[in-house]
C-alpha cells in the first residue's frame, strides 16, 4: 500500500486533475461531484451560490444535500461535506461562518529558495534569488488551504534579505501575482512582507516614516502593487526586531511607522501587519533587571488607540519566543482600542522541528483558556510547510495545519475533535490510535526538553537539541541562571515585575509558586532544588523523573507507531518511523544532558538510583 506523492492528505479521495479557470463556486462543484462519485454515493448535491460571504449551510432534504451559500462558502462547504463524510459525522444545524474574518499562514520563505526556520525541503514559491514555482503543486496548496478555511497568505520572510526586498517592485511583483491568480481561484488573498528600510535601498537617504519623500515612496509602492494584486490583503512589518531598522531608527514611534505605512494602504483598502516581536536583542547578561518578556507590553501597551484603524498589532502567543511552554502574552489580553492578530507557530522551531511528533492544539487551547478569542480581530501562524513530497517533513505534522484551520474557523481549539478529524481522513483504518499518538506528543516532548516552563536550553546554532548553557551568557535575554542551589528567574513583585502586566487575578496566580501551575513554575519562579512540589517530590527530583520518563515515553511513541504496520501507507510508515528513531535518540540526549548538568550544579544524585553521567 502506498500514498500518491504530492496529494495532500486529509482528502485523498479527491482526483489530482486541476482545475485551469472558473470560479470558486465552479471548482467546488466538480470538487463535491468527484469526492461524492469516489465515495460510492449515488445522490450528487446541488450547489446554490446564494450570497456573497464566507458562510455555508448543509441542507438535507429528500435524500438530497444542498450547499448554500457565495461563492466561497459553497466552496468551504462543499469541502466541509466531504470531511464530514469521510468521518461518519452528522451535518451541522444553521449557517456555518469564521469566527475570524482573516485566517493567516504566514511563510517565511527566502528567495534563494531556503525556508527560515522550515524543515519541510525548498521554498514552495523562489529559487535562485527569483519567484519560481510550479503551477500544478501551488492548486493543490491552496486547496489545500481553501479546506479547511485558511483565507489569507503572505509568501515571503519577516526578515527580508535581498533581494526580496524587490518582491513589490518590478519583474518580481509581477510574477509573484501569478501565484496571486491561482491563490484567488480558492478564495485565498496575498499579503506581501516589506522591509521598512526599503527607500534607503532604492536610493534615498532615510527611512523616516515623518519624511515627505518617504512617505511619496510607500505610497507609490502600494499604488503599484494594489494595481498588479487588486485584492491585496496588505503587508507585514517586522520593524526594529533583531537587527532590523524600523521607526526608532529616526527617533520616531511605532504608531508613527505603522500609520504611515497604513495610510499608503488605505486607499486600496490594504491593511498594515506590525509583528510586536520588539525587544533588546543585545542585552548584557549581567544585566538580572531586564526581563526580555516584558518587552512587548512595555513598548506597545503605553501606544493603545494611536494606531490607525487598518494597522494591525500582530502579537505571539507567548510572550518570549515559541517556547515549548509559556504563558499567554499580556499584551493579548490588553490594548482594548487596537487591532490585534494572535500570531502561531506551526513550523516547531522549538518544538521538536518536525523531526519529534509535536501535536501543537494543546498549546493553542491554553492560550484560549485565558485569552477570550474575541480579544483579536484575526490570526495568523508561521507555515510549516515546504517542498517535501509530503508537504511538512513528518506525515503526523500535517495534522498541525489541519487542527490551525479548524481554530482559526472555529475561534476555539479543540485538540481531540481536531486530531480525531484529520486522522479519520487522512489514515481509517488506524485513526484512533494515530489520535492517541497525536494527543500524548506534546507531553512526552516537554517533558524531556522544557523543565517546568524553562525554556531555550537548545543549540543557539539550529534550535535543535539540548544545550542547557547555549544562550545563558548570549545577548538574547534568555536566562534560566541555573547554579548550585536555585534556578529560574523571578518575574513577581519582588523580581523582574513581569507578573505585574497581568490582570490582579492571573498576577496572584502566577506570583504565588503555591498556586503557579506546575507547567509555568520555572518560568515565573527562581526556587531551589529542593523546594517541595504539591506531589510531595523535591524540584530537582522532578526534573530527574521528567527527563527519565520523556525518554521513555518517546520510544513507547516509537513502538505504537510500529504496532501500524500494514495499516498505513507503506512509505508514510517508514518515513514516519525513521522520525521516531531521530526522536528516540533525541529523548535520550536531552534526558542525559539536561539531568547531568542539574547534578553537576547541585550535587544530588537521583533518589532512584538511575544513571546520570558525572
Amino acid at each position: 500500500m502506498t500514498s500518491p506523492a504530492g496529494a495532500f492528505a486529509w482528502l485523498p479521495y479527491l482526483p489530482m486533475d486541476i482545475p485551469r479557470g472558473g470560479s470558486a463556486s465552479e471548482i467546488a462543484g466538480s470538487e463535491l461531484r468527484a469526492g461524492f462519485q469516489a465515495l460510492g454515493i449515488a445522490e450528487e448535491p446541488r450547489i446554490r451560490p446564494e450570497g456573497s460571504s464566507e458562510s455555508y449551510e448543509l441542507v438535507r432534504k429528500d435524500g438530497v444535500i444542498t450547499v448554500r451559500g457565495g461563492r466561497q462558502g459553497v466552496l468551504y462547504g462543499a469541502y466541509r461535506l466531504l470531511a464530514l463524510l469521510a468521518c461518519g459525522r452528522s451535518l451541522p444545524e444553521g449557517v456555518q461562518k469564521p469566527f475570524y474574518p482573516l485566517r493567516m499562514l504566514n511563510h517565511w520563505d527566502n528567495m534563494d529558495g531556503g525556508v527560515e526556520r522550515g524543515y519541510a525541503g525548498h521554498s514552495l514559491f523562489f529559487r535562485n534569488n527569483r519567484v519560481f514555482f510550479d503551477p500544478l503543486r501551488i492548486h493543490r496548496y491552496a486547496r489545500m488551504l481553501s479546506s479547511v478555511g485558511i483565507n489569507a497568505v503572505s509568501l515571503n520572510n519577516v526578515n527580508v534579505i535581498p533581494p526580496m526586498d524587490l518582491l513589490v517592485t518590478g519583474e518580481a511583483l509581477a510574477e509573484a501575482s501569478k501565484i496571486a491568480d491561482i491563490l484567488r481561484l480558492y478564495g485565498i488573498r496575498m499579503l506581501l512582507t516589506v522591509d521598512f528600510s526599503l527607500p534607503v535601498r532604492m536610493g534615498l537617504a532615510t527611512a523616516d516614516p515623518l519624511n515627505a519623500e518617504v512617505i511619496r515612496f510607500w505610497a507609490d509602492r502600494a499604488e503599484e502593487v494594489c494595481k498588479v494584486i487588486p485584492d491585496l490583503v496588505g503587508f507585514l512589518v517586522k520593524a526594529d526586531s533583531e537587527h532590523r531598522p524600523g521607526p526608532f531608527t529616526y527617533g520616531r514611534s511605532h504608531d508613527e511607522g505603522a500609520n504611515m505605512l497604513a495610510r499608503a494602504l488605505k486607499p486600496y483598502g490594504g491593511m498594515l501587519f506590525w509583528r510586536c516581536f520588539v525587544y533588546n536583542c543585545r542585552q548584557d547578561w549581567r544585566d538580572s533587571t531586564t526581563d526580555r518578556p516584558r518587552a512587548a507590553y512595555d513598548h506597545y501597551a503605553p501606544l493603545d488607540g494611536r494606531f490607525d484603524e487598518n494597522v494591525v498589532l500582530q502579537i505571539k502567543n507567548g510572550p518570549l519566543d515559541f517556547q515549548v511552554r509559556e504563558p499567554v502574552s499580556p499584551l493579548l489580553l490588553s490594548m482594548p482600542h487596537t487591532r490585534k492578530a494572535l500570531e502561531l507557530q506551526l513550523a516547531q522551531e522549538y518544538t521538536g522541528q518536525q523531526i519529534d511528533l509535536f501535536y501543537l492544539a494543546g498549546q493553542w487551547q491554553d492560550v484560549f483558556e485565558v485569552m477570550s478569542p474575541e480579544k483579536v480581530s484575526c490570526i495568523s501562524a508561521v507555515s510549516n510547510l515546504g517542498s517535501s513530497p509530503n508537504w511538512t517533513g513528518h506525515d503526523l505534522a500535517q495534522a498541525n495545519l489541519y487542527a490551525y484551520g479548524r481554530t482559526a474557523w472555529t475561534g476555539r481549539s479543540d485538540p481531540r475533535a481536531y486530531a480525531e478529524e484529520w486522522a479519520e481522513q487522512t489514515f481509517p483504518s488506524a485513526a484512533g490510535k494515530i489520535t492517541k499518538l497525536l494527543l500524548a506528543s506534546p507531553g512526552v516532548y516537554e517533558k524531556y526538553a522544557a523543565p517546568l516552563g524553562l525554556g531555550f536550553m537548545v543549540n543557539p546554532s539550529n534550535h535543535y537539541g539540548p544545550s542547557p548553557d547555549g544562550y545563558e551568557y548570549a545577548r538574547w535575554g534568555t536566562y534560566h541562571r541555573a547554579d548550585r542551589d536555585a534556578v529560574g528567574v523571578d518575574r513577581g513583585k519582588s523580581g523582574t515585575g513581569f507578573t505585574a502586566q497581568y490582570s490582579a487575578d492571573l498576577a496572584e496566580i502566577y506570583g504565588d509558586p503555591k498556586r503557579c501551575p506546575d507547567k509555568l513554575l520555572l518560568f515565573f519562579h527562581r526556587l531551589k532544588y529542593g523546594h517541595v512540589m504539591a506531589d510531595g517530590r523535591t524540584l530537582l527530583q522532578r526534573i530527574y523523573d521528567d527527563h527519565f520518563e520523556g525518554a521513555e515515553e518517546a520510544e513507547s511513541l516509537r513502538e505504537q507507531w510500529r504496532a501500524l504496520h500494514g495499516l498505513v501507507p507503506e512509505d508514510v510508515y517508514d518515513r514516519v518511523l525513521a522520525r521516531f528513531d531521530m526522536q528516540v535518540s533525541n529523548a535520550k540526549e536531552w534526558r542525559d544532558v539536561i539531568n547531568s548538568f542539574f547534578f553537576r550544579f547541585s550535587g544530588v544524585p537521583d533518589e532512584k538510583g538511575r544513571k546520570i553521567w558525572n
